[in-house]
């Protein structure tokens, strides 16, 4: 899952792209992208139209960063937004 978070960091990518980057077999990929996208932790950036009038989803992370830290019995978690995705959607939502 975090080769699939890193692959779409800095560009919306599709499953058939992801599959291609990582080596990822594909009922894995699509399996971790679907809880990925479940999880808010991915979003569907477009919906495209291929030119045989296939359609298909492009992905993006909606995390930069993720630092997990343990200490005694506290669990710290921060984490930096990847700007670019949650922007375009709210953009997108009012624009309608």
């Amino acid at each position: 899952m975090v080769s699939i978070i890193n692959s779409t960091m800095d560009q919306s990518k599709s499953v058939y792209d992801i599959i291609m980057e990582t080596k990822m077999p594909h009922t894995t990929a699509y399996r971790k992208i679907k809880w990925l996208v479940e999880q808010d932790l991915l979003v569907v950036d477009r919906i495209c139209i291929s030119d045989e009038g296939k359609k298909y989803s492009l992905f993006h992370s909606v995390f930069r960063t993720i630092v997990v830290k343990y200490e005694n019995i506290k669990i710290i978690i921060e984490a930096e937004q990847n700007i670019d995705p949650v922007n375009r959607l709210t953009e997108r939502f009012f624009s309608l």
